[in-house]
């Protein structure tokens, strides 16, 4: 089922994806469950708006594929490598990324990203996607020369739109049976089967709770394969994960401070 946030006449719904239109919702369906209105919005009459807001955090993985981490000299780390985006870094699909003034070289970073459905702490890896509400796709904007110089990832990853989710919400995807493929105008940059990934879905969210709680509207970005690389002014970014949809945002530069 792929659930989808949108713009409709000045209102913010929620619907299910059904055949060229969308099923309206009475309400978010992570916390209302599935009670459709009566109404049906034609999906080329919608604007499509980031699946989800986080309430607290967007958790993210670094180095979860063996060849992203040989791409920069690494090791790829024995246990999940952890950090925090804002939920301020939030867009979403067709939404523009913005190349802020103070940095040189910005990359695209596309990744499977899980959406968290219930509180989960202290969760065992057996019993953790019992705790995911569904799936998404995700790009990790990255300020590389920031991440670089500041020698921790903060700052680097966490502008305003360095965090484009969409196009939908995928409840039922079939993990270890999808790809994901990152386009840059067109050309492809990446591509991977999601089964390449180091820590599973699963693993990261056992280490992830261990640490902190995770509540209903997280998400987690799960790593990125190998191909990351620049993105410029006037591009358009495309990131595909098989059985959700196409990610895609246009980049621009920041408008001059006086």
């Amino acid at each position: 089922m792929k659930i989808a946030r949108f713009s409709h006449n000045d209102g913010i719904r929620y619907g299910i994806l059904d055949d060229g239109d969308l099923v309206v919702l009475e309400g978010d369906p992570m916390f209302a469950g599935y009670e459709p209105t009566g109404e049906r919005v034609p999906l080329a009459d919608a604007a499509l708006l980031a699946p989800v807001i986080p309430r607290s955090k967007v958790v993210c993985v670094g180095r979860n594929y063996h060849d992203h981490a040989a791409e920069f000299g690494n090791v790829a780390p024995e246990e999940p490598l952890l950090f925090l985006k804002p939920n301020t870094s939030v867009i979403g699909p067709g939404d523009t990324i913005v190349r802020p003034e103070i940095s040189e070289r910005i990359e695209f970073e596309g990744e499977l990203v899980a959406v968290i459905g219930r509180i989960a702490k202290n969760v065992k890896a057996a019993d953790a996607l019992d705790y995911v509400f569904g799936y998404t796709v995700g790009n990790d904007v990255t300020a590389r020369d920031l991440q670089r110089k500041d020698g921790q990832w903060t700052r680097g990853k966490g502008f305003d739109t360095f965090c484009p989710l969409g196009p939908v919400i995928e409840t039922a995807l079939d993990v270890d049976g999808a790809r994901i493929e990152t386009r840059v105008n067109g050309e492809v940059r990446q591509q991977a089967p999601l089964t390449d990934m180091i820590h599973s879905v699963a693993g990261i969210i056992e280490y992830a709770s261990a640490v902190f709680t995770l509540l209903p509207g997280d998400v987690i970005m799960t790593g990125t394969p190998a191909g990351v690389g620049e993105i410029v002014a006037g591009d358009t970014v495309e990131v595909e994960v098989s059985g959700i949809g196409i990610l895609r945002n246009a980049v621009r530069d920041a408008a001059p401070t006086s």
